[in-house]
């Protein structure tokens, strides 16, 4: 089964969620289970789960190269580009890719009838397998700065996942197209969102967007205890499953913030995600 941690908005509570989940599954209930770190351009559960890395794997894209003295200047591969990412003054029998603009779809070497344009491979990022309990059981993408090609690197992440009982995606923050990348290849979304103007408000598009890819879902309440009733109005409206909740808690924060699980050493919330993977993998939760 494959399961998605996704929200909103960052800053929710995501990765603990994912790494809390990761913890209980495989240290107490005994499932062969992977973790993949999704959120390319800020990956950070290699600080909580401090574990060692045994293969490092580069993703490359095939930017297009343009030979000019075959080129005939028509135009064809300008006009293809969805991103605009050629240039071409015929008078000046001038013409070149912006790398930074290319996605690599190969389009204008396809509509080229000249044969003028070869590909060179570009380095956009690289995925780390690490070893925690298992051999490789959790893998991280992590794009390279300046890059902005971040769905490519998240689905070479997910191409290189095993075949455990259990795959987490720790997916990006937000409902753009990394997030739906990532989304659209699990069987199970858990919203994480906190009880808070902003964190509704993001829940909403998060909401409507998995609905919109037919996915099942239920949500995990972050910072449960600061009483923002309109989110718990909007849950019961829209019969969104509650599958449980993190307290506000001060010890919380201070283990956060020096990079703990949550639920390696909290007995009260290890039971609390116990009864959240009960839910789901039961099919209590759809």
């Amino acid at each position: 089964m494959k399961i998605a941690i996704t929200s909103g908005k960052g800053g929710t509570g995501k990765t603990t969620v994912s790494t809390a989940l990761f913890y209980v599954l495989s240290k107490h209930l005994k499932y062969n289970v992977q973790l993949l770190d999704c959120d390319a351009e800020e990956p950070n559960c290699q600080i909580f789960l401090k574990s060692q890395k045994s293969k490092v794997s580069p993703v490359h894209i095939a930017i297009p190269s343009i030979d000019t003295d075959k080129c005939t200047f028509c135009g064809k591969c300008k006009d293809i580009c969805a991103f605009n990412a050629i240039i071409m003054l015929p008078s000046a029998r001038f013409i070149e890719v912006v790398e930074d603009m290319c996605h690599g779809c190969g389009a204008c070497s396809y509509v080229c009838n000249d044969n003028a344009i070869t590909g060179k491979n570009k380095e956009i990022g690289f995925i780390t397998h690490h070893n925690y309990y298992a051999r490789e059981d959790f893998i991280e993408g992590r794009m390279h700065v300046g890059s902005a090609l971040q769905t490519r690197v998240i689905r070479e992440t997910i191409q290189q996942s095993g075949n455990q009982d259990i795959i987490l995606f720790d997916s990006p923050p937000g409902t753009s197209c990394p997030v739906i990348a990532t989304v659209s290849q699990a069987d199970y979304v858990i919203m994480v969102t906190e009880p808070t103007p902003f964190g509704l408000h993001d829940l909403k598009l998060m909401t409507e967007t998995v609905k919109q890819i037919g996915k099942k879902y239920g949500i995990i309440i972050n910072k449960a205890g600061l009483d923002y009733y309109p989110l718990y109005d909007y849950i019961l409206r829209e019969k969104i499953n509650l599958l449980g909740e993190i307290p506000f808690k001060k010890e919380y924060a201070r283990a956060y913030s020096q990079g703990e699980i949550l639920t390696e050493n909290d007995k009260s919330l290890r039971n609390t995600f116990m009864v959240i993977i009960n839910k789901i993998l039961n099919g209590k939760a759809i």
